[in-house]
């Protein structure tokens, strides 16, 4: 039986033909590297393109298009001083294997594929940023620094959901249970947790793991500050060691996502999240999951707000060494 999802790798002619070139600028497509050519990266970009997660978690379709969504609207950024993108490898996309005849692939499949792909780059020290995809994603990214690192990770997510529910059926709303319970996290905290959708079980877990959360609706009245939030996490984060950021699209008001949401963060309220932790030398990776575009308009809306968290990630980090 032909495996469900693949890996492709980058090539220069698929970078091209994503760039648009223009006389007089420098494009960050024509900077970054394809897999052909590693030397010198510091930070690989990973696209998934799958939405086999977030429909067994009883999400729209859709994640399966965020990533080329996202790649030309980053591409073709500009190469400046801010952000030159030469130690930038484009590493290419997971996705759903068309041809293969296994009607229902498990989120199991995918997530070895997932780890076993990461490893290689993180065993060179590369920082990922991964794309696109649900946020069962979340789970083999965790295994991947695990079994790189030898230690456990701290991990921050912003997102309406805590994504800790039973570990009976791998899905796109149990990462973070999974990682809790293989101990390949050692801390969980959430931002901007919605009360609405989060079931007692999901509650009573992260009660019982000593999990932190903040509830969104306390930044709605005024009762939290969420830089003043997010700069607390931080520091408490890199007093244990290094710790991955989490963003979940459905945290952003009217992002078109698995799960989307009228009421939530606003896109720069999100960049305000990711600057503010990349900035440290002890921050691991950038998961950017369940943006689901359904038609051209919305691929430019979640394209261009994935390429601008990208941006913001890279060129904090680059700061903090």
């Amino acid at each position: 039986m032909t495996k469900p999802f693949l890996y492709t790798p980058s090539t220069n002619e698929y970078l091209q033909a994503n760039t648009m070139l223009r006389p007089g600028e420098i494009r960050l497509g024509q900077q970054v590297k394809a897999m052909s050519n590693q030397e010198g990266c510091k930070y690989v970009i990973l696209g998934i393109e799958e939405s086999v997660g977030p429909r067994l978690n009883l999400g729209l379709p859709g994640a399966e298009k965020a990533f080329s969504a996202f790649l030309p609207r980053f591409l073709n950024m500009q190469s400046n001083r801010f952000l030159l993108g030469t130690d930038i490898l484009i590493a290419g996309s997971i996705h759903v294997n068309e041809t293969s005849s296994k009607q229902n692939p498990s989120v199991e499949e995918l997530d070895e594929l997932v780890e076993e792909t990461l490893h290689p780059f993180l065993s060179k020290g590369m920082i990922p940023l991964v794309i696109g995809g649900g946020h069962n994603n979340a789970l083999p990214i965790l295994r991947a620094m695990h079994k790189s690192t030898g230690s456990s990770l701290g991990v921050i997510n912003m997102d309406p959901h805590g994504d800790c529910r039973a570990t009976d059926l791998r899905h796109s709303g149990n990462s973070f249970s999974y990682g809790l319970e293989e101990k390949i996290m050692h801390y969980y905290s959430i931002i901007g947790l919605h009360p609405q959708y989060n079931n007692s079980f999901i509650l009573d877990f992260l009660h019982r793991k000593e999990c932190e959360y903040s509830l969104f609706d306390d930044y709605i009245v005024g009762k939290r500050d969420l830089l003043t939030d997010v700069n607390s996490e931080k520091s408490h984060l890199e007093s244990l060691g290094n710790y991955g950021i989490e963003l979940d699209l459905d945290a952003i008001e009217g992002m078109p996502s698995s799960a989307i949401t009228p009421s939530g963060f606003s896109l720069n309220e999100a960049r305000l999240f990711v600057k503010t932790l990349a900035n440290s030398p002890n921050c691991s990776y950038l998961h950017l999951p369940e943006g689901a575009p359904s038609n051209e308009h919305e691929n430019k809306i979640v394209g261009k707000a994935l390429a601008y968290l990208a941006w913001d990630f890279i060129s904090e980090h680059q700061k903090s060494k």
